[in-house]
């Protein structure tokens, strides 16, 4: 049995997480079966943008910020300007074959049914909580490490999206033909 919370003693917060939540789940649903590339894409931004009001209600700022940089402005223009570039908007209803359907279909379930497993087997951690007194939630500190201990992994995703930027125009160029 599903318990809804009252909502009339719940916390401001409370509320806005809820609200949030909504909006997150009906965004991610709305990306999966919007029929339209483009509509499809709109709804993704929606959902990076209400995950980033968790990060606020979590009272991470910085990470809130930097989401919104990355996911909604950097890698939505990618997504958007390969959608674009390629001409996927066009409506071609590709026929899948049942197995290919059916294979689908198993496979989610049996994901769901991991997932659901590791929820049910978790178990909180116990015991003290070491700090060492350093706010990781300091855009200084966080620079520090970033861009010292995390150089490589963040230089090698630079190049990364770089790549794959120049094979969306790579594959996106009609071929001339050659009369």
């Amino acid at each position: 049995m599903i318990h809804i919370p009252d909502l009339a003693n719940a916390t401001p917060v409370g509320v806005i997480f809820c609200i949030l939540a909504l909006i997150t789940v009906i965004t991610a649903f709305l990306t999966i079966f919007s029929r339209n590339p483009i509509h499809s894409a709109i709804y993704l931004v929606i959902c990076f943008f209400s995950i980033a009001g968790h990060y606020l209600l979590l009272n991470s700022q910085f990470l809130a910020v930097v989401h919104i940089i990355v996911y909604s402005g950097a890698i939505m223009i990618l997504f958007l300007f390969t959608i674009m570039l390629m001409n996927l908007n066009e409506q071609k209803d590709v026929h899948r074959p049942r197995i290919t359907r059916l294979g689908a279909i198993v496979s989610f379930c049996l994901i769901v049914i991991v997932l659901i497993a590791i929820f049910i087997n978790s178990k909180p951690i116990v015991g003290d909580y070491d700090s060492t007194g350093e706010d990781f939630q300091s855009i200084e500190v966080l620079g520090k490490i970033l861009l010292n201990e995390y150089m490589v992994p963040f230089e090698f995703a630079s190049i990364l999206l770089l790549v794959a930027m120049i094979g969306t125009v790579l594959l996106s160029k009609k071929e001339k033909l050659n009369k």
